[in-house]
């Protein structure tokens, strides 16, 4: 529940907990990337597209850190070639599913103005 004195800009604001979710540019991609289901980390660099190596892992690390995806157990190939699998966890898919899947939905819909 959303208090009602939550002031703008302040550093205890719910609105500054959930923008910190996608503070970093490539988090809220991985996480929609994420959305189709169960996927391999070399994968997701492909299906990305334009995300660096470095970049996803540190997104992985983060995202993971945060609760909002899993390393799939048992999920790597026994010889450690074609990366581990992540997928969403329930945080992450009410958070992919929910605010993000509205924020791109939103920009879809003003694309022409935003430009």
């Amino acid at each position: 529940m959303i208090e009602e004195n939550c002031q703008t800009f302040v550093s205890d604001c719910h609105v500054r907990a959930a923008a910190e979710l996608i503070n970093h540019a490539w988090d809220p991609v991985v996480l929609s990337a994420l959305r189709l289901g169960p996927t391999r980390r070399n994968d997701l660099l492909v299906r990305i597209g334009g995300i660096s190596d470095k970049v996803l892992t540190q997104s992985l690390r983060r995202l993971q850190a945060r609760a909002l995806l899993t390393r799939v157990p048992g999920a790597e190939p026994p010889s450690g070639r074609g990366g581990a699998v992540y997928q969403l966890s329930p945080l992450g898919e009410s958070f992919a599913n929910g605010p993000i899947a509205y924020l791109a939905q939103w920009a879809a819909d003003h694309q022409a103005e935003l430009t």
